[in-house]
């Protein structure tokens, strides 16, 4: 998804492709860029997590050299991280930055020491792309949230250390590392006390958060410091996590203090245990079963959300239809389908594949039941209550992640509690009491 399209500007602007986490930074890089006087430049902030992802980054940055002839275009994020070469032989762009490099704020004071476009210049002279793999740190780009000034999202965590057969993002981001306990509590002190009153955490692969700090910490831990520490903190959120990795301290804060929201998105990928074997999972079908069990055992209202590809090479209409077992038995209602895309470089695009039209039509019966289930639960909440944070124009979101529209007048930013009278277009109908 296409984020923050410039408008004509002297300034520099930065067109983000892709996850939260890509327009989190896509916003650290816009300050950098601001500090260090870069003007009359459009940066392309790359997205690399399917094929169809890069082609559209393609396309976004030749509409971009239309649209704006004589600004300079830099193109970055994972794309550019995983293939520098392919967008350095474009001849719309004059410079390619590396994943590690476009958060640094020296960089963009090397940058605007040359305002003026560079056209014609030889692909090899564009690159400025390091082995991600060397990083070891986060780059000390902490900013007050990428956020709507209702709700924040806070990256905690950069990386990834596995190998799932299908993902090219390990090689975008590099190895996992983890923000320090006491940075993210004073980042989301100052959110809260500057009036957010929702922080998400994120990550590329959040679960694996502390391991490379001492003491081996985990999620569960920062997360119970995060509500121990900022008590006025009424609504805390964590974006999509791999279940296998939950610890009990997570599982803990999840099921005791009603701060941390009802709503998880997993990342299941696949309810086949062949696949999931084939795909390098950490988990099995039972694995996420249980988790979901065990959740619902603490938290009762919980609702969950997953990622599921369809198509996997080697999977069989039987092993499809596990997938769409899973999600009655692990009681799912927001799901996220994909149907299978290679990334050359990864283990499975070298692997038997399943034609396009069944990864397709198994991804078109899935989203049906997904939708189907979520307007089953939309449809739940009539004549009940929801916690309601207005993010703009009197439309936010409930406890459970459910969009929902008031019919009220009241101003953005208010945490009210709302009475759901409809269902409309996939979001409630609700009006806030009084």
């Amino acid at each position: 998804m296409e984020q923050g399209i410039p408008s004509k500007s002297s300034k520099a602007r930065v067109v983000t492709l892709g996850c939260r986490l890509n327009a989190y930074e896509g916003a650290v890089i816009e300050r950098h860029a601001a500090e260090a006087g870069v003007d009359d430049t459009i940066v392309v902030n790359t997205c690399a997590v399917t094929g169809e992802a890069v082609r559209q980054a393609r396309q976004t940055i030749r509409r971009l050299a239309r649209e704006n002839p004589t600004s300079r275009l830099i193109v970055t994020g994972c794309a550019a991280q995983t293939e520098p070469e392919t967008f350095a032989e474009m001849a719309e762009v004059d410079l390619v930055l590396g994943n590690a490099e476009k958060v640094d704020p020296l960089e963009w004071r090397r940058i605007a020491g040359s305002n003026a476009p560079d056209f014609g210049v030889a692909a090899a002279e564009k690159l400025r792309v390091n082995d991600i793999m060397q990083v070891r740190d986060l780059a000390p780009h902490m900013i007050d949230g990428l956020s709507d000034r209702t709700r924040a999202f806070v990256q905690v965590q950069n990386g990834c250390d596995h190998r799932c057969t299908f993902c090219i993002i390990p090689y975008g981001r590099g190895n996992s590392r983890s923000v320090p306990v006491g940075e993210v509590v004073q980042q989301i002190t100052r959110l809260v006390d500057s009036g957010h009153l929702e922080i998400v955490l994120t990550g590329v692969d959040l679960t694996s958060w502390g391991p490379d700090l001492p003491g081996t910490p985990r999620l569960g831990d920062l997360v119970q410091a995060i509500l121990r520490h900022v008590p006025d903190l009424p609504r805390l959120r964590l974006s999509s996590i791999d279940s296998i990795e939950a610890d009990p301290a997570l599982i803990d804060a999840i099921g005791s203090d009603r701060r941390v929201m009802p709503h998880l998105h997993l990342s299941l990928q696949s309810g086949d245990d062949m696949i999931l074997k084939r795909m390098k999972r950490r988990h099995l079908r039972d694995d996420a079963i249980d988790f979901c069990q065990t959740i619902r055992a603490r938290r009762p209202d919980i609702v969950f959300g997953a990622d599921i590809i369809t198509g996997f090479p080697t999977e069989t209409e039987a092993m499809f239809e596990n997938s769409l077992r899973l999600v009655e038995e692990c009681g799912l209602t927001f799901l996220h389908v994909f149907p299978y895309s290679p990334r050359k470089g990864t283990p499975a695009a070298k692997m038997p594949p399943v034609p396009m039209p069944d990864r397709k039509a198994r991804a078109a019966r899935l989203r049906a039941m997904g939708q189907t289930r979520r307007d089953a639960f939309l449809t739940s909440r009539i004549g009940k209550v929801e916690r309601v944070l207005i993010e703009r124009g009197g439309k936010g979101h409930s406890e459970h992640f459910a969009a929902i529209r008031l019919e009220n007048d009241l101003p953005d930013g208010t945490l009210v509690s709302a009475t759901v009278k409809g269902v409309q277009d996939g979001s409630l109908i609700g009006i806030a009491q009084r």
